[in-house]
């Protein structure tokens, strides 16, 4: 089988399992200055991704056709594939399912074979993350899902005259209009990528760089190179400088070892990943906090990647304390007193979350709540991030801090990886794909459908088509 043929068996896929077939949204336009008579979406998508696709791909499943997806980066880089994963796969089991939403012939599994050929899923080890980037991209065009790219969107506003958001979108002065709004942006769309203060305040921003960064690896052959943090994507980081002929690599983490169990191979169930949102608080806080506990730990192969070069060094218990530029050379004192010597830091802490930084949410924040405003935890079981997280309905909305004060926020959908605490894995995770789409696509056609009752009620009393 080809991929064309593949991609024909989708759509034939699709007509027989095509029921009901009958659209049911109006289509709706602007009434007040400036923009009397511009569209109304019924929902906007920020974010091109694979949580993005499949929202879109789940909605025109329903007959929500209205739509439009719009992404910052160029058609063939939204999401992170082609851009900062420097992993080699994808570090979730090959027989995963999600974005195909129950299609068989539109799983990663039916595309790799039409590839390859009979024998060759049965020959892979993980999926390779190019792979998943090429799936992705024959995955939107076979789907038809309308995006559009190089779009920046700024701060969303809620229009109560029109009862619609208004998204300004760049590069020029574009405004889209939508009844929902979905936040599709990844895993740091609820916060931004983190530096810490002792790195930004020690050194020009030319000698380190995060993993999320767009790093000249090529400029970093012979040098010497610290990463701090034991995560992935650190480990990635410091195997690829060691394969574009970095000298020496120093991993330095905090913990006394390296983490060597992966709680979110536990997870992989479908008591947890379906169902952890309708847990009381309390419970979601103990299982969430449990898993961050644990920590995250390098795969197998990752690992390896890096340790097979003479030149990586590996360092427990070895909290940086201090950093000192002499020269254009890093001096890196430990807790215990301990020194290195490089010249270029490449930073694998992750993220923070914090809504604040999100120029999506600028002129709402504020509004939204957080797990801090509806959840104290017990005593020594506080967690500052955890904290920030946004208080999520459940279908990934946002809620309001104050009740009544901002009851818009409902129609406004957080399918980031902040969803964790309030819904487990959701928009950044394609292990929760297979039950998190459903679960915000379900909200927002229901939601329409309750907006919209009084319409759909004048509809049926002047239903007359006669059967005979």
């Amino acid at each position: 089988m080809t991929l064309e043929s593949l991609a024909e068996q989708v759509r034939q896929d699709l007509d027989v399992l095509g029921y009901p077939r009958r659209d049911w949204l109006a289509p709706r336009h602007t009434r007040q200055a400036p923009d009397v008579g511009a569209p109304i979406l019924d929902v906007l998508i920020v974010g091109a991704g694979q949580g993005g696709l499949a929202t879109a791909f789940a909605l025109q499943r329903e007959r929500v056709t209205n739509i439009l997806v719009v992404d910052e980066n160029p058609l063939d880089r939204a999401g992170p594939w082609l851009n900062f994963a420097r992993m080699r796969t994808l570090r979730t089991p090959k027989h995963l399912t999600g974005p195909d939403l129950g299609i068989p012939s539109l799983t990663p599994r039916s595309w790799y074979e039409a590839q390859h050929g009979d024998g060759s899923w049965q020959a892979l080890g993980l999926y390779p993350k190019e792979a998943w980037a090429a799936y992705l991209a024959w995955y939107r065009q076979t789907l038809d899902i309308p995006v559009r790219p190089d779009t920046r969107v700024g701060a969303l506003r809620w229009n109560a005259a029109e009862n619609v958001w208004e998204a300004p979108c760049g590069p020029g002065d574009q405004t889209l209009y939508a009844r929902r709004v979905v936040l599709a942006t990844g895993i740091a769309g609820s916060g931004s990528w983190e530096v810490p203060a002792l790195i930004r305040d020690a050194l020009p921003a030319r000698l380190y760089a995060h993993t999320h960064d767009d790093i000249d690896f090529a400029a970093l052959a012979g040098k010497r190179i610290a990463v701090l943090g034991a995560g992935a994507s650190a480990f990635d980081n410091a195997a690829t400088a060691l394969e574009h002929g970095a000298r020496e690599l120093h991993l330095c983490f905090r913990r006394p070892a390296l983490v060597n169990v992966n709680p979110y191979r536990w997870a992989e169930f479908v008591g947890f990943l379906k169902h952890l949102g309708d847990l009381p608080d309390a419970d979601k806080w103990r299982f969430i906090r449990q898993i961050l506990r644990m920590g995250q730990l390098p795969p197998a192969d990752t690992y390896e990647r890096a340790r097979r070069h003479p030149g990586f060094h590996l360092h427990a218990s070895c909290a940086w304390q201090s950093l000192e530029l002499r020269g254009d050379t890093i001096q890196i004192t430990n807790a215990r007193g301990e020194g290195h010597e490089v010249d270029f830091v490449i930073v694998g802490t992750g993220f923070v979350t914090d809504l604040g930084r999100r120029p999506e949410l600028r002129a709402i924040e504020r509004q939204i709540a957080r797990w801090a405003d509806r959840y104290q935890p017990p005593e020594g079981e506080q967690h500052a991030d955890l904290s920030r997280h946004p208080y999520l309905g459940p279908a990934f909305e946002f809620t309001e801090r104050r009740p009544g004060e901002a009851p818009y926020l409902r129609t406004l959908y957080n399918y980031t990886f902040g969803g964790l605490l309030s819904l487990g894995f959701g928009g950044a995770s394609i292990s929760g794909m297979k039950y998190s789409v459903p679960r915000l696509v379900a909200g927002i056609t229901g939601s329409l459908f309750v907006e919209d009752r009084d319409a759909h009620y004048d509809s049926l009393r002047r239903f007359a088509e006669a059967e005979f």
